[in-house]
C-alpha cells in the first residue's frame, strides 16, 4: 500500500491551464503520511489547487494516529467512514510519482513508481471536512487503491487509483453516478507505468534529498514483446 509520494517539478499549468493555485503546490521528494498534500477539487465549476491533511479525520475520530491514509476501492460503498466521501467529495492528488517496496529474503527494496512519459499522475482520493469551530475548519484526504496490474504487482498487491485526465471532469462531479466512478477504479493500464530501485535512505521520511528519485537500477516497464 502507497505510503509515499514524489512531488516535485509538476506542470500544473499546463496539464490544468483553469486550475486556480491561490495555494502553491506542497512539494516533497519524500511526502509522507500526516503531513500537508495538495489536491485538486472541483469548487463552484473550477478545478482549484488547496493542502489538505494526508489521513482521512471524520469528525468522530479520537486518535490522529488511526487517520487512513489509503482507502481500498472495494470498501468505499460498504465502510461508513468512507462511504459519504465517496459519493460527494472526490479529489486527485498530482504527483510526479509515488514509492512502492518489494519484500526481499532480508530486507525491503524501495521503488519509485512514475509514468513512463514522466508526466504528472493524478491520484484518485476522497476528503472530509472537519469543523473545528463554527468558521474555522480541517480538511484532509485519503489516497483510493486498487489491485496492481500484472507488471507490478511483484512490487505491491495495490496501487493508487489513477484518474486519466480525460475523465476528471467526472470524477469532481459530486453528481457522478457510481457505475461511472467505479469504472475508473480499475488497475492502470501496463504500458502507462514505470518503476526503478531507489536508494533505502527513502525508508527515512525525514531524509527529503532529491537524491530520493535517483535510480539505483534499470525501470521495470512492460514491453510490447510482453503482449505476443
Amino acid at each position: 500500500m502507497t505510503g509515499r509520494l514524489h512531488v516535485q517539478n509538476l506542470p500544473l499549468a499546463r496539464l490544468l491551464p483553469t486550475l486556480d493555485t491561490a495555494e502553491p503546490l506542497v512539494e516533497s521528494p519524500n511526502l509522507a503520511p500526516r503531513s500537508p498534500v495538495s489536491a485538486i477539487r472541483l469548487e463552484q465549476g473550477q478545478y482549484r489547487l488547496s493542502s489538505l491533511f494526508w489521513g482521512l479525520t471524520p469528525p468522530w475520530l479520537e486518535v490522529l494516529d488511526h487517520a487512513p491514509h489509503c482507502a481500498r476501492a472495494e470498501t468505499l460503498e460498504s465502510r461508513a467512514m468512507f462511504r459519504d466521501a465517496f459519493n460527494a467529495r472526490r479529489c486527485v492528488i498530482p504527483v510526479s510519482g509515488f514509492y512502492l517496496w518489494k519484500t526481499q529474503p532480508r530486507s525491503k527494496q524501495p521503488y519509485l513508481v512514475t509514468q513512463v512519459s514522466r508526466a504528472p499522475l493524478l491520484l484518485g482520493a476522497l476528503w472530509c471536512r472537519y469543523h473545528t469551530t463554527l468558521t474555522a475548519f480541517a480538511d484532509s484526504a485519503a489516497l483510493i487503491t486498487v489491485p496492481a496490474n500484472v507488471l507490478l504487482s511483484p512490487l505491491s498487491d495495490r496501487l493508487p487509483a489513477i484518474i486519466p485526465r480525460q475523465a476528471l471532469d467526472a470524477w469532481l462531479d459530486p453528481d457522478t453516478d457510481l457505475e461511472t466512478l467505479n469504472s475508473l477504479l480499475t488497475p492502470a493500464p501496463l504500458e502507462l507505468l514505470g518503476a526503478f530501485p531507489v536508494s533505502k535512505h527513502v525508508n527515512n521520511p525525514a531524509y527529503q534529498s532529491s537524491a530520493c528519485a535517483h535510480p539505483t537500477g534499470s525501470m521495470l516497464r512492460w514491453a510490447v514483446s510482453q503482449e505476443l
